[in-house]
């Protein structure tokens, strides 16, 4: 609407555009607290920084993408059959083993990498992580594609359809009028093809009745245009694929069955045991080795069912650095929330969306990925301990 733009500081707010901005901001925020879960996850119940699980992240998006091609979903078949539909199942089939493969993924590189280090210094399992990360990295630089196409989601997507919610309708006299001016504007278009017979709007043989009947055509349809700018205008709502709509319902779904887990479980109260105490858990008589097996698991799972909503639903172009900014954003909301605290971690991922998807509301796209590490050194400065968590000192 006109009168929500306003100007400050020589900078642009459009507030017609706020409440699509913020609903982009969720959308975004979802990955970033299901890929921070990992890293909450692992400190929680380790006190170690998993700088490998952008990594893992990574290689979720490459098994959801080869999944897609085994289906027919190939470059090569989608050029022969370019109006090829995927179907719900082939999604389920994909998001789940993009979480198996990287839940194995995650117990390996527990097992081979952090366990034996978890006597050594903290400073030392530190090197590890880098270590792996890089890993991990180059090794995917060698053995995968450098740069595949985007995933399915640009070349078959029938989860693109977009669904309008109007917080702000424009007036109804305005909408009756595109109502009936798309009536006639049908109508019209119907009667010159109609008349056309197979013939070109330019044919030397069109009558002086058909050409006036081509230009009303026109006429109308610029009259239709028109009056769907004025309802753009004059109306504030958002916009939703089908897609993204699918990709933040099963973010939040996957979000109450860990909680299910971590809160109702025997699986879950092991973890918090040995998160609240590592060596009296163990003199009870847990096994800490699998309670610590499985969270790297459950934190791989969830990073893998991320990537592969991300590479289909967005469309993503993935490549080996593919999880590196990506789990960096999501390291900073774990520390925003309070690393080790589940639901900061959650809330930590949705404010550092919004957070992004506000600078480039105000303009300033340019420096939306600086946003993570200003966000990082403010919360370092002000509050160590996280929005949710507790400050306490620890040696490293």
């Amino acid at each position: 609407m006109e009168n929500l733009l306003y100007v400050w500081a020589g900078l642009e707010f459009n507030f017609s555009t706020l409440p699509q901005q913020l609903v982009n901001g969720l959308i975004t925020g979802a990955i970033y607290a299901l890929i921070a879960l990992g890293y909450t996850m692992v400190y929680g119940v380790l006190r170690l920084i998993n700088f490998a699980h952008g990594e893992v992240f990574m290689l979720g998006g490459y098994v959801a993408l080869f999944v897609s091609w085994g289906f027919g979903f190939s470059p090569e078949a989608l050029q022969k059959n370019p109006d090829a539909q995927s179907s719900a199942l082939i999604l389920v089939i994909m998001i789940l083993v993009a979480m198996a493969a990287c839940a194995l993924i995650g117990a390996i590189i527990e097992y081979f990498a952090y366990r034996p280090m978890r006597n050594q210094s903290r400073i030392a399992a530190l090197i590890t992580a880098i270590g792996v990360s890089l890993f991990l990295q180059y090794a995917g630089q060698i053995f995968l594609p450098n740069s595949p196409p985007p995933s399915i989601a640009q070349q078959v997507n029938p989860y693109q359809e977009n669904l309008k919610f109007d917080l702000i309708s424009a007036p109804k006299e305005t909408r009756d009028a595109y109502t009936a001016a798309k009536t006639e504007s049908d109508n019209l278009k119907q009667q010159f093809e109609t008349a056309l017979n197979g013939r070109s709007q330019f044919d030397d043989t069109l009558t002086d009745a058909e050409k006036a009947l081509g230009t009303q055509a026109q006429e109308a349809q610029n009259k239709v245009s028109a009056l769907e700018g004025e309802i753009a205008q004059k109306s504030v709502g958002v916009t939703i694929t089908v897609g993204k709509l699918i990709m933040l319902v099963t973010v939040i779904v996957l979000m109450l069955i860990l909680r299910f887990l971590v809160m109702a479980t025997p699986a879950g109260r092991a973890m918090r045991a040995v998160s609240h105490d590592f060596e009296s858990a163990s003199l009870m008589g847990i096994n800490v080795n699998k309670v610590i097996t499985f969270t790297f698991m459950l934190g791989s799972a969830l990073a893998g069912a991320g990537a592969m909503m991300l590479v289909t639903f967005e469309g993503t172009a993935i490549h080996p650095f593919f999880g590196l900014q990506l789990g960096v954003k999501a390291f900073v909301a774990a520390v925003l929330g309070g690393i080790g605290n589940i639901p900061g971690a959650v809330l930590g991922g949705f404010l550092m969306g919004l957070a992004e998807t506000l600078v480039v509301w105000a303009g300033y796209s340019n420096y939306k990925d600086a946003v993570a590490f200003v966000i990082l050194i403010v919360v370092l400065l002000l509050k160590p301990g996280g929005i949710l968590g507790s400050s306490k000192v620890e040696k490293v």
